[in-house]
C-alpha cells in the first residue's frame, strides 16, 4: 500500500528450506512467479535466503501452498500499511469534545 505516494514495504525476505517438503510451494513460487513479481515491483527489494528459522516481524506460513496463493500473500504484504491497528474506545474521536454533547441527526428543532 502506498501511503501518500510512499510504499510501506521496502524489503521482502523470502525464507525457505531447500529440502523440506513444506517449502515445496515456495520453491515453485521462486522459480515461476517471483521473477515476474520482482519486475512488476521495482521499488521493492526482494531477497531470498536459505534458512530454517524465522526472525522476521511479519511471518506468513505458506506451508504446502500453491505458487498462486503465495503470490497473493506477497501482494498483500506489499499492500499492507505497516502500522499497527489502533482500536478506538468510542465512535467519537476528538481532542476537544463539545460541551453541548455529540451531534446526531435525531435532534428535532
Amino acid at each position: 500500500m502506498a501511503l501518500r505516494g510512499v510504499w510501506q514495504l521496502h524489503k521482502l525476505i523470502v525464507s525457505y528450506c531447500n529440502w523440506g517438503g513444506s517449502s515445496r510451494g515456495i520453491r515453485a513460487f521462486m522459480e515461476s512467479q517471483l521473477p515476474i513479481f520482482k519486475e512488476k515491483n521495482p521499488q521493492l527489494e526482494v531477497v531470498t535466503e536459505l534458512i530454517r528459522e524465522n526472525k522476521n516481524q511479519r511471518v506468513i506460513c505458506v506451508k504446502n501452498m500453491d505458487p498462486e496463493d503465495i503470490l497473493l500473500h506477497a501482494t498483500r504484504l506489499r499492500n499492507a500499511l505497516g502500522r499497527k491497528v489502533v482500536k478506538l474506545r468510542s465512535r467519537d474521536v476528538t481532542k476537544h469534545p463539545s460541551v453541548q454533547g455529540t451531534w446526531t441527526t435525531a435532534v428535532k428543532y
